[in-house]
């Protein structure tokens, strides 16, 4: 198995996600592209101690951007939306 920190990058703070946190206690997170289900859910265990009930993963493809004449992409990256058990809490911005 990866090293916890290699699976799981970083938090996703968008509006879809502060309402799935608020309403359905779920997480948003980027991941590592080649990690699975299996990895990510004991991944965040470790790293949280928290218990988790499902994962969802969602590959976001590559956008074109256009900067003047040059045309570019975004990078594509891997999602996790992750249901922690009830009961379960956890506030990344708790310490701010």
């Amino acid at each position: 198995m990866r090293d916890p920190h290699e699976v799981i990058i970083r938090p996703l703070f968008t509006e879809k996600s502060t309402y799935l946190k608020e309403s359905e206690n779920k997480l948003v997170v980027e991941v590592a592209r080649a990690a699975n289900k299996i990895e990510i859910k004991k991944a965040f265990e470790e790293l949280f101690n928290v218990k988790v009930d499902r994962v969802a993963t969602i590959n976001v493809k590559p956008k074109k951007k256009r900067w003047g004449r040059s045309v570019g992409k975004t990078r594509a990256m891997k999602k996790a939306i992750i249901t922690l058990k009830k009961g379960e809490k956890l506030d990344f911005i708790e310490g701010v």
